[in-house]
Order: structure tokens, then sequence, then C-alpha cells
């Protein structure tokens, strides 16, 4: 049918894209993270908690929200520098926003490069943004069953961060069914739980993306 056919060359393109990125931040020493979730996880709150422990000069932040800027200005207040991308109802980014964000911007001294997806299980999944991890968030108020409605994305993710873990007693939230879920569509998916209100996990979170950054820069010699 016409539409498989629209749908492989969207992607193949995408990817061709993809690839260039790819080799950009390898050329440059950036490591790049892709922050995925459904909208409420708590992503643009537990990345403000982050950024507290990072160094403003050696990372960017790419913010994609289907309208208004107001994440970038967050992350902006806090002294990162930020790019913001308004898809205008599309539900996820792609390779070549992300390349026109990055002639649009200042990457000198960037070895960490966050992209803060759009708010979706599905689509963000579908699309190679030239990124070196995918890091899916989901939150104890979300219930246990994500990992097995959205498979993909946690399939494809190289880290799972379980956010709001403050929450977890209240929504009475069962942490062993979560874990054997994630387990199923992903074996040994390292999962740090996390809550963006108490710091909870930030070290362990923190010290993973510098591990990232670490095997980013060895890469690139």
């Amino acid at each position: 049918m016409s539409v498989i056919t629209v749908e492989r060359r969207i992607l193949q393109k995408n990817d061709e894209i993809a690839v260039a990125n790819r080799h950009y931040f390898l050329r440059n020493g950036i490591a790049v993270i892709n922050l995925l979730s459904s909208p409420g996880a708590g992503k643009t709150t537990l990345l403000e908690r982050t950024l507290q422990h990072l160094d403003p000069p050696t990372v960017m932040v790419i913010e994609g929200d289907v309208q208004t800027d107001r994440d970038a200005q967050r992350i902006a207040a806090l002294g990162f520098r930020a790019v913001q991308i308004v898809t205008h109802g599309g539900c996820h980014l792609d390779a070549g926003l992300i390349r026109d964000a990055m002639n649009s911007a200042d990457l000198s001294g960037v070895s960490l490069l966050f992209i803060e997806n759009v708010g979706n299980l599905v689509c963000p999944a579908c699309f190679d943004l030239g990124e070196d991890h995918k890091v899916v968030i989901s939150s104890t108020t979300e219930g246990e069953d994500k990992p097995i409605k959205y498979p993909r994305v946690f399939r494809e993710a190289s880290l799972c961060l379980l956010n709001k873990m403050d929450l977890a007693p209240v929504v009475e939230f069962d942490q062993e069914a979560y874990g054997k879920h994630v387990h199923a569509v992903h074996p040994g998916l390292e999962i740090i739980n996390v809550s963006a209100k108490t710091g909870q996990g930030l070290p362990a979170w923190v010290d993973w993306l510098s591990h990232a950054q670490q095997d980013k820069l060895r890469a690139s010699r």
C-alpha cells in the first residue's frame, strides 16, 4: 500500500540525517541523551534537578514541545543553554529538527546534550535522532503497566528512570510488578528509582551520565 511506502521513505530520510548527526556528535565528543516519557511523568522537573549537579558551560538542552517555549525558559533560568523546538502539533522530534537546532546553536564547549522529546511513549521511540542513549522516564503515578503497554520505548532504552518515588506509597505502586514488566520487554535493563522532589536516586543518575560522557570522549579520540 502507498501509505507504507510513504512511511518507509520518511523513516529512511530520517535515518540518513540521524547518521550525519551521530557523526557530528562523535567528532565533537558530545554525549547525547534522548529523554522520553509520557506527559506528566515529571521529565522537565527531573531534568531541572539533574542540571543542578552539572556544569553549565558543558551542557546544552534541546526542548521539544507541541506548543510554547516554557520548558526552554525553565532551563535557561538555571543558566544553561537551551533551544526550543515547537512542533505545532507534531508528536515527536525527528533527526532533521535536531540538525536544524544544532545549526542555530552555539555548541562550543558542550560535552553533554539532553534532548527532551515531546511527551509521548509511542512516536518518539520510532525516530533515531543520532543520540547515544534513549532514556525512558516513567512515574509511579502512571501505574505499573506502562512497559507492557508501550514496549518499544522500553525495549530501545539504555536506562529506565522510575520517577515520583515519593508518591509510591500514596498511589500503592507495585514496584516488583513494574520491574517484572520492564524486564519482560527488555531483560536486564537498568532501573534507577528517582524523585525529582526529594532527590532520591539523583547521584546514581548523575554518575550514569558521567560514564556516558567518558565513553563518548574515549570514542571520539
